[in-house]
């Protein structure tokens, strides 16, 4: 579950204040208090009928094994055998009612949304918040409405790209369909040397334990982590075998722990995992669909972390920090949006997001969303931790961050670095990725 019928009955207001903040049905909330109601009048009538049973059955007992002993067919035995057939019947009848009642309420709960923190702006994507921005030594900080006079004259990724030959769209589509990206020659190389700095990083530097997660999720992951009942309709099924492609490593995971009790010694428990992401949403067509800025299939590289609750609002602080310092790594400049309520998802309780500037598209691209979910998707697969043996257990806070999606990161890497001569300079941090290339050059004209 993921509120927990004690919240609910607790904090129904808040609950019913954070539906409506992030733009959901509050009305949810009433409905899962009215089941919760039913659930217990239903299970405390079930426990009332299996005490008379006991009751009867005891009495039965009594007489059959009494001294002296009452046969069988006496009169008073059989009454009580069918009364008491009578009350299991009523109790299975009951029962039924019951498990139907728990699957109704447990439905509910799932739909009611994690509740932001109280600081969060309300509204929409005109109430986000900047909270900083960087750019590289010698770059002018990036205005408001996206003035940057040092790129001014950039030409868009996917020019670039089509002078360097390293995407081939269209076979792409040919293969899979629109939103389906193949990259060649170098595209790939740097496609790899990007996941590569960022596993390196966050393993060697961060100290993340790298995951190779499998990329099929089964409904009970799915659920675990928030997808569904809230958004079924943007991943990809494989239908005969019940499976989802993971729209993101989160998933899979984050649900490595499911059902687990940790050692609170061993928190925090962090990972960093890439895989390839899939996403029937990419986008109506239009300018935002060029090159490779939305896409069904994708690459990231993500950060999962398990934490203790004192600990989970510096843990996310510590986590965007990693994926900013990547982004510095690469020279490009950002900026961190603190999201607001009905910008932020349905199981985040406070997120930011990191946005590039792409000088060429002249827009500022995500390339990370860094969240904190408290116990919600703990509670949903039940992860917990017990700090001493005989302690009750706690849930555990889980967050993740992209640590970074790379197609977006790609385009604003071919948008600063395209030079006049039509190559592309590279980030130092990258040259070793590419055998010491400083720049990637058009293939020479046969």
């Amino acid at each position: 579950m993921s509120v927990g019928t004690q919240r609910l009955r607790d904090d129904a207001d808040r609950l019913r204040a954070g539906a409506i903040a992030k733009r959901e049905d509050p009305k949810v909330v009433d409905a899962a208090l009215e089941a919760d109601a039913a659930r217990r009048d239903l299970s405390q009538r079930v426990d009332s009928l299996r005490t008379e049973r006991k009751r009867l059955s005891a009495e039965v007992g009594a007489l059959l094994g009494g001294k002296p002993a009452v046969p069988a067919t006496d009169p008073k035995v059989v009454a009580l055998k069918a009364d008491s057939q009578k009350v299991a019947t009523e109790m299975e009848g009951l029962e039924k009612e019951l498990t139907a009642a728990e699957a109704q309420l447990e439905d509910l709960l799932l739909r009611i949304p994690n509740p932001p923190d109280e600081d969060i702006p309300v509204g929409g994507a005109e109430a986000n918040t900047t909270i900083r921005t960087w750019a590289p030594a010698g770059h002018p900080a990036i205005g408001a409405k996206g003035e940057d006079p040092a790129t001014a004259a950039a030409p868009e990724h996917d020019v670039v790209a089509e002078r360097l030959g390293i995407f081939d769209l269209e076979r792409g589509a040919k293969v899979a369909g629109a939103a389906f990206p193949a990259y060649r020659a170098d595209g790939a190389a740097l496609i790899r040397a990007l996941i590569n700095l960022f596993l390196d990083t966050h393993v060697r530097e961060n100290g993340f334990t790298e995951i190779w997660p499998p990329i099929l999720i089964n409904e009970a992951s799915a659920r675990g982590t928030g997808q569904i009942p809230d958004k079924e309709d943007q991943m990809y099924v494989v239908g005969r075998d019940g499976f989802y492609l993971a729209p993101t490593a989160e998933v899979p995971v984050t649900n490595m722990h499911r059902d687990e009790i940790l050692d609170g010694a061993d928190l925090p428990i962090r990972y960093a995992a890439y895989t390839p992401c899939f996403r029937r949403e990419a986008g109506a067509a239009g300018r935002e669909t060029r090159g490779i800025l939305r896409l069904h299939q994708f690459d990231k590289v993500e950060m999962v972390s398990f934490e203790r609750p004192a600990e989970s609002a510096a843990a996310l602080e510590w986590l965007t920090a990693r994926a900013e310092s990547l982004l510095q790594q690469l020279e490009l400049p950002y900026r961190v949006l603190l999201m607001a309520t009905g910008d932020m998802g349905f199981v985040q309780m406070r997120k930011y997001d990191l946005e590039v500037w792409a000088p060429g598209s002249k827009r500022w691209l995500e390339v990370s969303s860094c969240s904190n979910f408290g116990d919600y998707q703990a509670r949903r697969m039940a992860i917990r931790y017990r700090t001493a043996q005989g302690e009750k257990p706690e849930l555990v806070h889980t967050l993740n961050g992209s640590g970074l999606a790379v197609p977006r990161v790609l385009a604003a890497l071919l948008e600063h670095g395209a030079q006049p001569d039509g190559s592309v300079k590279l980030p130092a941090v990258l040259h070793p990725y590419l055998g010491g290339r400083t720049h990637l050059a058009p293939p020479k004209q046969k």
